[in-house]
């Protein structure tokens, strides 16, 4: 019942009005603010379920169509998983599940990366990318590679192809991963296609894109020919200082054929594990690219090394390896294990290590036998040719021939379609059009051999192009190489899966639990004619083909070398007295020449332990900051802050430790000196690319006072003592500038700090989204060229962008006294406990307990997921 309202009672006691009206505002605010506080909650609410419901079961059983049997995944603190199946099919079936409950949005944006397909995700900015990459063709060679599988290793393909599908079926959109939930602000239309085995072997390609040598350095050569002498371009590109740095194998080890070793021919090679024979002939979009994939540039590379049981404490060998890629988040590895409850005919594998969301096997590891590791080989398998296009034709040996023509089509999200159309010549995709730098070669071509540079004078009529010949670009069988490494159980096996393996060409490093120790150089090796791949070459003279590749048979290979260690740091493989030509661009062997100088100093203060191994791991000995100690030696400034600086500099210990105040006024100082010395106020600037080379540069420079390249009149240099002076000012003030005039504040790990930034999202330019994905910066010790390889760029501040990506340490004598770790964690999934929880012991160096017999394993499992048959 409604009540009338009577009037008010007047009383001397009442409020005034004001605060009555003050109550009801502050109610009213109250009210607003708690709306807005309950619609935040729901937001954050919203917005932690949205982020948490893709996280993966890891507990409990699932029932999954596909299966024929169980299968356990085991994982530990750090979610790295252990599977264990009764088949090759279930288990690569699991393992693909796995990848998929992790990894899958990774996965996705790997294979949109691959067939040149990221405007369908992104929209119309990826086309530029999409149209080098469709040029490129990596996913029609990858569907090729697919077809020529032998039936076992398809099975595997499809197997794994089929545990991806089968977790696809119950997760779809932001239920498979949170970046789904944002893609969906922008590209609301898109769905997630089923996996196929095409999808795992395209990516096989895009590592091979990253660690595909030396295309930079000659893309550079041939854009600044035209502004330097040739002597001056012998000086910025030297020889390999083989007088000074070391090679992989100095001396070729006679083995028997791969296949056909007996076991009698086995006990020999075991018995003559010292015998060795000197080598003698026998018969018979780039830049978008690189960043999608990994990046190459400064500090791509790694290194790995073996030990022999005569020098360990255990009487075992010891193997290490840290591979250095673009700093990634999630990082590129993805850690497992992948047992078999029996090894028999109907389930083959026991192993453990390394691998690629997206790819079914272990790429980096070791099983129950043997253990291996990989570094970029460094040798040259990419060559640019400069092209006479007329028409619908181009010029081979004075005639013209059809261009290869195809036509694809781009789609775009939230845009048109576009046609592009692709063009190629016997050598290879024509790249001109397609990027700044190969557009830029074909306007004004260059060409030579061995540092002798000249514009190309024969060329027929027509416009210029160039087209990229490489390895990678034909159907190769690394795809079924992973598997055979896997299987492998001694050195003649290790070798029969390093003769498939063709690109990436990598240095194989290798130990048993025999006590042998091992190296082999794999790859398809060009045999080139008439020019050395380190320029342009002219591809209207087939005289510049290439003839073929190295056989197997006589590739370097080293068998318990007297040494008693292998070292491969992207240094030279072999002296200059191999019959092949390899490359003119190795890294310049710095970091390799301190690895073996550490070994062979542990050594001879008693046996190698693992502990000494991840020591060399840590090592952060800077050899250009060392000889620019030695330059400064007698030299002062008259700036008190400056000396001062240099005081710091003279009595340095040469470490890039973080905590170091003097491995930040030195870093500072290398890269003042390289840009006084090649940039700044020249009239045609030096790349500073590859810091190991400027190391040499720079090193020979110090020892010529009269050279040219210490005058600068820009900067009113005209002396070596004048660039020096000029330089330590120069340094001192920037460092000044970035921390202060408090010395005690100085230290380079905050200055190289490492930026964790995912590869999509990460650098979406909208704040929030950038904060849910990306984590750091974190304090970063190392730097370019030194054995603890955190690489930055020259010239762009000192941030690192370049990482060793793992770190392991295999001990033969028991492989859970084995350590591991790599840059980030095992999930993909933005705010899971596992998404940077390996980052801190990346950071501080340190390796984590390797699991790998089944009481290890058991003993560490904090959960336990049983995969079965659906009925």
């Amino acid at each position: 019942m409604l009540k009338t309202p009577t009037a008010p009672v007047e009383t001397t006691e009442a409020p005034p009005r004001r605060a009555s009206v003050g109550r009801r505002i502050g109610i009213t605010l109250f009210g607003i603010l708690a709306g807005v506080v309950a619609l935040a909650l729901v937001a954050v609410g919203f917005l932690g379920y949205t982020v948490q419901r893709s996280f993966p079961q890891v507990d409990g059983e699932l029932a999954v169509a596909g299966l024929s049997d169980r299968v356990t995944v085991q994982r530990d603190v750090l979610g790295i998983p252990t599977i264990t199946a009764s088949t090759d099919a279930d288990l690569f079936f699991a393992q693909g599940y796995v990848h998929a409950q992790d990894r899958f949005w990774e996965m996705d944006f790997r294979r949109h990366v691959t067939s040149g397909r990221l405007s369908e995700l992104f929209g119309e900015s990826q086309l530029p990318t999409d149209r080098f990459l469709r040029t490129l063709g990596w996913r029609v060679i990858a569907e090729q590679e697919v077809e020529q599988l032998d039936e076992a290793t398809l099975g595997y393909y499809e197997a794994y192809a089929e545990g991806v599908n089968a977790y696809l079926a119950d997760h779809q959109g932001a239920d498979a991963s949170f970046e789904y939930a944002v893609l969906g602000l922008q590209n609301p239309d898109y769905e997630i296609e089923p996996w196929t085995p095409a999808d795992s072997v395209a990516w096989l390609k895009a590592m091979a894109w990253d660690l595909r040598s030396n295309i930079e350095e000659e893309t550079e050569r041939a854009l600044i020919a035209k502004d330097f002498t040739p002597e001056q371009m012998r000086e910025l590109y030297p020889e390999y200082p083989f007088d000074q740095n070391p090679v992989i194998v100095p001396s070729i080890s006679s083995v028997p054929a791969v296949g056909t070793a007996s076991d009698l021919a086995r006990d020999e090679q075991t018995q003559a594990a010292t015998a060795s024979i000197e080598w003698s002939e026998v018969d018979g979009v780039v830049e978008a690219v690189s960043a999608l994939v990994g990046g190459v540039g400064e500090g791509i590379g790694s290194n790995s090394w073996v030990v022999s049981g005569n020098l360990t404490d255990t009487g075992m060998p010891l193997l290490a390896n840290d591979p250095h890629l673009g700093a990634s988040l999630p990082s590129v590895w993805h850690q497992v294990g992948l047992k078999c409850r029996s090894v028999s005919e109907e389930c083959t594998f026991d192993v453990a290590g390394f691998g690629f969301s997206g790819v079914p096997g272990v790429i980096i590891g070791h099983n129950d036998r043997i253990a291996w590791g990989f570094t970029n080989l460094t040798t040259d398998v990419t060559d640019l040719y400069l092209e006479k296009v007329d028409g619908d034709g181009y010029w081979r040996d004075g005639e013209l021939v059809p261009l290869d023509v195809r036509t694809e089509t781009l789609k775009v999200a939230g845009g048109e379609d576009e046609e592009l159309v692709i063009r190629s010549t016997e050598h290879g995709p024509i790249i001109s059009g397609l990027t700044d730098d190969y557009t830029e070669i074909a306007e004004e071509p260059w060409t030579g051999t061995g540092g002798e540079y000249e514009q190309p004078s024969d060329a027929p009529e027509g416009e210029w192009a160039v087209s990229l010949k490489w390895t990678a670009l034909t159907p190769t069988t690394t795809a079924t190489a992973i598997f055979t490494l896997n299987q492998a159980q001694d050195f003649d096996d290790f070798r029969a899966a390093a003769a498939q393996f063709a690109v990436p060409a990598q240095n194989l490093v290798y130990a048993d639990v025999d006590g042998n120790i091992g190296y082999q150089t794999p790859g398809s090796l060009p045999i080139r004619g008439a020019g050395d791949g380190s320029m342009p070459q002219p591809g209207w003279d087939s005289a510049y083909d290439w003839q073929g590749f190295i056989p197997f048979e006589e590739l370097p290979v080293s068998y318990n070398p007297d040494e008693g260690y292998i070292v491969t740091a992207n240094n030279a493989i072999v002296d200059e007295d191999y019959p092949y030509f390899l490359t003119r661009d190795w890294d310049y062997g710095w970091r390799a020449a301190r690895i073996a100088e550490l070994i062979e100093r542990k050594a001879a203060s008693g046996p190698l332990t693992a502990a000494d191994m991840l020591a060399i791991q840590a090592d952060s000995e800077f050899h250009a900051g060392m000889r620019l100690a030695g330059a400064y030696q007698d030299i002062e400034t008259g700036d008190e802050g400056t000396d001062a600086a240099l005081d710091l500099l003279r009595t340095w210990d040469a470490q890039n430790t973080a905590s170091s105040a003097a491995a930040a006024y030195a870093n500072v100082l290398w890269d003042e000196l390289a840009d006084n010395l090649f940039v700044d106020g020249r009239e045609h600037p030096v790349p500073l690319t590859d810091q190991a080379r400027f190391f040499l540069v720079v090193d020979g420079l110090l020892r010529e006072p009269q050279s040219e390249w210490w005058t600068n009149e820009s900067l009113g240099v005209a002396s070596r003592q004048e660039m020096l002076e000029r330089t330590a000012t120069d340094a001192y003030e920037r460092l000044v500038a970035l921390q202060g005039d408090n010395p005690s504040r100085w230290n380079w790990g905050s200055l190289h700090a490492l930026p964790l930034v995912s590869d999509t999202f990460g650098a979406s330019g909208i704040a929030p989204i950038e904060w849910m994905f990306n984590r750091g910066p974190f304090s970063t010790g190392g730097g370019s060229s030194i054995v603890n390889a955190t690489g930055w760029v020259m010239g762009q501040g000192f941030s690192t962008v370049t990482v060793p990506s793992m770190r392991m340490v295999v001990d033969l004598s028991d492989f859970d006294a084995s350590g591991w770790n790599h840059l980030t964690g095992a999930s993909g999934h933005a705010f899971h406990a596992n998404y940077i929880d390996q980052t801190p012991t990346w950071q501080a160096m340190e390796l984590t307990p390797w699991a790998y017999s089944r009481g290890a394993v058991d003993a560490a499992a904090t959960n336990t997921l049983t995969l079965v048959p659906a009925s």
